[in-house]
Order: structure tokens, then C-alpha cells, then sequence
């Protein structure tokens, strides 16, 4: 019995190959019949799924271009050991040149110096010695017993050289860590998102709604919300257009732009016909092949640092007909108390069943209740020449 449904659904693909679709009817076909398993282009805490491939340099010569913004963005532990060889390969550059130095004027013990030699560093006589001298002069430690004489000038040069590669090489990894832990990153990590987004009403119109909340009391200031709808089109012509972006607005009551974000904020974005959520529905959306990435910009209060927090919404994570719970309350001892319980908690809510049949010309309002038709939803029709009513069940 397994092979013949098996058989079944070989037969029903093979019909389906056969039969002259277009591109748009096909990749309609696969989204309704399999589902679409869309890979992020933005992944919920933020990073971008991207891949570069067949550039024209290497990406080690890209990164070390930007030797600076390389540093400041590799993990701790690449970071430690870059930092740890980077003085290590300094102090063996040196060390070569002190031994050079000694060698140049006879100072090494295998030379065999005569009693009375004056050497240009004094008890400086192998490679060892030679390295044990180049880490106290670049880290200023001066134990005293090996000692520069003022006899040789190459002496003199190599120890104003090291002095300078020592005071820069210390100062840019000091600014390198500085920089690394003041990162914006770290504020934007304090700053959430909802899980779920939603779509219900808000001030009688149809909207998207997400919930984003900063745990930290320190504000964001000049914050910004906006939204990009990432998806692919096929054209009638049979063009395919991949990563096609449509700006989403996204706004409070008091407006889009400068949030006061002092406790935890429901964003919308309103579903009128200039939105790309216009033609959906509630049996339609977990069709759709689309990601909505969702931007906040501000300046963390604390550091004066500009940051930006970024998430993606994919279609499965969009429901219909749901609002989020309130989670701000005043208690007992005149406090804002916020919930952070209910921060993903939704619950259903009477909805239209689509955005155009709710902006519908002829005012055909048709409800759904949570999401789903209403069996007993009626359509009255006003007959303009002889004023009479008639009710049609639907």
C-alpha cells in the first residue's frame, strides 16, 4: 500500500512537470504544496546571512585593508592571540638587531673579545641575552644589568627604534580593546524583540503590529523604526527579481520618528493600499515567500554611541487575527509596572479576514473571528432606485 501512494505521488508530480506552467503558476505550485522553507537573509539577533564568493581579491586582503575594523570585529580569542603575537614577533625583530649589533662589534662570546673591550651593550654576548634585553627595553622594565654604552650610534638608533614600535604597538592594541568592549553591538543587545508579530486592528484601520522593549533604564535616544520587506517577484514577462526590498513603515501613536523608549513599545504598520500586505489573507500569508526585517536606530544614553538593532519576521511568524497583552500597569506605590511575562503573549481577537475586503469600494466589511470565516456573515446591498433592502446569506 506504501508503494502505491508512493506511486501516486510520483504520477501526480510527473502530470504536473508536464503541464505548461508558467514560472509565477510553479513556484505558487511548490510554495502551496511543500510549504517554503526560506533561509534568512537577516537572523533574528541580527547578523546577516551572507556569503561572498569569486571576489576579485582575497577576503584576507580585504580584511587586512581595514586592519583596524578587523581587530576591533574578531572573536576574544583571535583577538588574544593576535595581540599576544604581535609583541612576541616584535621582541624576536629586535632581538635579531641587538644580535646584529653585538656582532658588528665583536661582543658575542664566540668572537672571543679581548679583556679590555668596551661592548655597545654591556653582558649582552648570545641570542638569549639578546632577547632577554629587547623585552626589557620595549617594556621599559631596566633591570640594570645589561646596559647600552654611548660607543656605538647603531646601539643607539636600534633602541630609539624599539622605543617608538613599542609605544605604538601598545597604544593601538590599547584602543583596539577600548573600542572592542564599548561596542554598539553590546548596547543593541539589551534591546528585544517579540517572537510572533501580529495582525489585528488599531484605530479602526488593519495593521501589523511587533513589540520591541529595552531592559536597560539608561534611554535610546533619537530612536528610529523602519522596516524592509524582502521578497522575490517573478514578473509576467517571466523575470525573476530576488531580495526585491519594499520599505515598510513603521510608527506609535505619537508618531515614527524620535520614540520616547522609556518602557517596552507596540510598533504598527498600517495595511492600506499602499502596503505590500494589502493582497494577503489569512489562508494566503504562510504562502507568501518573504522576510520582513525590522531596523532601530538610536544613540545609547550612557556612551553616546549610535547603534542599530536588527531582527526578521519570516510568513510563519506572522499571525492573523492576534494582538499582544498589555504588560504596563501602575501598582501600589505609584510605579510603571511592566510585565515582561506577557512581552510574547498574544491573544485572538475578531479580524477581518483580509485587508481588501475590509477596504472594500462598496463598504463590505466582512469580519472574520480569530483569523477564520463567520458562518453567519450577511452582505446587504442598497438598491439606489427603489430603496429597498435584501439580505443574502453567505
Amino acid at each position: 500500500m506504501l508503494q502505491k501512494s508512493n506511486e501516486t505521488q510520483q504520477d501526480v508530480l510527473q502530470q504536473t512537470l508536464k503541464m505548461p506552467w508558467s514560472l509565477s503558476q510553479l513556484l505558487s505550485c511548490c510554495s502551496r504544496q511543500q510549504g517554503i522553507n526560506r533561509v534568512r537573509l537577516i537572523t533574528r539577533d541580527g547578523h546577516c546571512n551572507i556569503e561572498y564568493g569569486k571576489m576579485k581579491y582575497s577576503t584576507c586582503f580585504a580584511y587586512m585593508h581595514d586592519i583596524w575594523s578587523t581587530c576591533v570585529q574578531i572573536r576574544w580569542y583571535s583577538l588574544t592571540f593576535f595581540y599576544v603575537a604581535s609583541f612576541i614577533f616584535s621582541w624576536f625583530i629586535f632581538t635579531l638587531l641587538w644580535y646584529w649589533v653585538g656582532y658588528s662589534n665583536g661582543d658575542l662570546w664566540w668572537q672571543n673579545p679581548s679583556a679590555n673591550h668596551t661592548a655597545c651593550v654591556l653582558n649582552l654576548y648570545d641570542l638569549t641575552t639578546a632577547y632577554l634585553f629587547s623585552v626589557e627595553t620595549q617594556l621599559t622594565i631596566g633591570f640594570g644589568y645589561r646596559v647600552i654604552t654611548p660607543l656605538c650610534p647603531s646601539a643607539i638608533t636600534v633602541f630609539m627604534a624599539q622605543i617608538l614600535v613599542g609605544i605604538v604597538i601598545a597604544c593601538f592594541w590599547c584602543g583596539v580593546l577600548i573600542a572592542k568592549i564599548s561596542l554598539p553591538k553590546k548596547v543593541a543587545k539589551a534591546v528585544s524583540f517579540s517572537e510572533k508579530a501580529v495582525i489585528c486592528f488599531k484605530q479602526d484601520t488593519l495593521s501589523l503590529q511587533i513589540r520591541v522593549a529595552n531592559i536597560r533604564k539608561s534611554l535610546l535616544l533619537g530612536s528610529q523604526i523602519y522596516g524592509k520587506l524582502i521578497r522575490t517577484r517573478v514578473t509576467p514577462e517571466g523575470k525573476t527579481f530576488i531580495m526585491e526590498q519594499v520599505n515598510i513603515d513603521f510608527m506609535v501613536d505619537a508618531g515614527k520618528d524620535n520614540l520616547f523608549f522609556v518602557c517596552p513599545l507596540t510598533l504598527y504598520h498600517v495595511i492600506d493600499k499602499t502596503s505590500p500586505f494589502f493582497q494577503m489573507a489569512v489562508d494566503t500569508l504562510q504562502q507568501q515567500d518573504f522576510e520582513l526585517v525590522v531596523f532601530l536606530d538610536g544613540t545609547a544614553e550612557s556612551t553616546s554611541s549610535s547603534c542599530q538593532v536588527r531582527t526578521s519576521y519570516l510568513p510563519q511568524e506572522i499571525i492573523w487575527g492576534y494582538k499582544f497583552l498589555p504588560i504596563v500597569s501602575r501598582s501600589k506605590e505609584g510605579k510603571y509596572h511592566i510585565d515582561f511575562s506577557n512581552f510574547d503573549k498574544v491573544e485572538p481577537v475578531p479580524t477581518a479576514h483580509c485587508a481588501n475586503c475590509y477596504h472594500d469600494l462598496n463598504g463590505r466589511h466582512h469580519f472574520s473571528n480569530n483569523g477564520t470565516d463567520n458562518a453567519g456573515f450577511e452582505v446587504i446591498e442598497i438598491d439606489s432606485q427603489d430603496n429597498q433592502l435584501s439580505s443574502v446569506n453567505t
